[in-house]
């Protein structure tokens, strides 16, 4: 994986900045294992070039946060009060914050946008000196809905068909049009199911969940984390203005296969398979959510523009370590 990293931007030597502002700040967004994972990359590859800040409501969190050099702070998406805190604070951002677990739009962004494009009064002369914002936002692939097995890239148009799918589309939505607003240069991620060594359907599969028979089986796209992490931070230096990227490795597996080798890895049996008649009748809507969308994302785009290699381009090169681990 090779990651590019632009030097420190220089103000304008008319007028100096307040020592506060020589030194830009990434302010990362729900500081969840991904968020974290980006925090340690970039502490030990920037060596305090860039600020970090951590934004998260989870304490545990915050302390691995402190520990790896960078700010935590405690912030409630879904608490206006809370958001003040950040007021002006970043011109770079990385948002992994998911949207709240009902209704079609996405307050959380909306407030979350209004802070950040909003700088203290005292500092908007400086703000204008500086420049142009630099965002991510990481979305999901669920804002295409089904799309029949099909094979795609990033100009299929969305058309989600989930109460989650229409959020993060919503969510979208805010997000470019606040960066055409103020010229920010914004990056979405559109990004599948996660996995790695840890992060693995152990349970479910202990559990017994079936899966889809092949002949009605879906085609399912999956990241391993390490890269989505990687991408964010690529994203944020090479990505193009209000441009969508594909995060999705090179499988191009069904979703029972991808079980199937899971277990086979782990020393685990292998899910059961059901028709889709009667799977509905034993898996929670959840569940069978994800099972009525089957489609392929191209991911071309990553190389080609962001000249990203993936460290695990495909489920093997990580099951290759649990078979070594089955213990994990």
């Amino acid at each position: 994986m090779s990651l590019y990293y632009p030097p420190t931007p220089r103000p304008s030597p008319r007028r100096a900045l307040p020592a506060r502002f020589r030194r830009p700040r990434l302010l990362i967004i729900g500081c969840g294992d991904t968020g974290l994972r980006i925090a340690r990359s970039l502490h030990d590859r920037l060596r305090g070039r860039i600020g970090l800040v951590g934004a998260t409501r989870d304490d545990s969190r915050r302390q691995a946060l402190r520990a790896l050099g960078a700010v935590p702070l405690a912030v409630d998406l879904d608490a206006r009060a809370s958001v003040r805190r950040l007021q002006g604070l970043a011109r770079w951002v990385i948002d992994l914050a998911p949207p709240p677990s009902s209704g079609k739009g996405d307050p959380r962004s909306r407030t979350l946008i209004a802070r950040l494009t909003r700088p203290p009064r005292a500092r908007r002369d400086v703000h204008r000196k500086l420049p142009p914002p630099r965002w991510i936002f990481v979305s999901t692939t669920g804002v295409y809905g089904d799309a029949g097995g099909a094979r795609f890239d990033e100009t299929r148009p969305p058309s989600p068909e989930t109460p989650r799918g229409v959020r993060r589309l919503a969510a979208e939505r805010l997000w470019r049009h606040a960066a055409r607003r103020h010229g920010a240069r914004l990056s979405i991620l559109r990004a599948p199911g996660l996995y790695a060594t840890d992060r693995l359907p152990r349970d479910r599969l202990l559990r017994g969940v079936p899966a889809l028979t092949p002949e009605d089986d879906v085609f399912t796209n999956h990241i391993h984390v390490d890269d989505l992490a990687g991408l964010c931070q690529q994203a944020l230096w090479r990505g193009r203005a209000n441009r969508v990227y594909h995060a999705v490795d090179d499988n191009e597996l069904k979703m029972g296969e991808y079980f199937d080798r899971v277990a086979d890895a782990l020393g685990l049996p292998r899910p059961p398979r059901l028709s889709r008649e009667r799977i509905a009748e034993v898996v929670s809507p959840a569940h069978l959510s994800f099972m009525r969308e089957s489609r392929r994302l191209s991911n071309r785009r990553l190389a080609a523009e962001l000249r990203y290699r993936l460290r695990f381009p495909t489920l093997d090169d990580t099951l290759r370590d649990v078979r070594h681990h089955p213990a994990r």
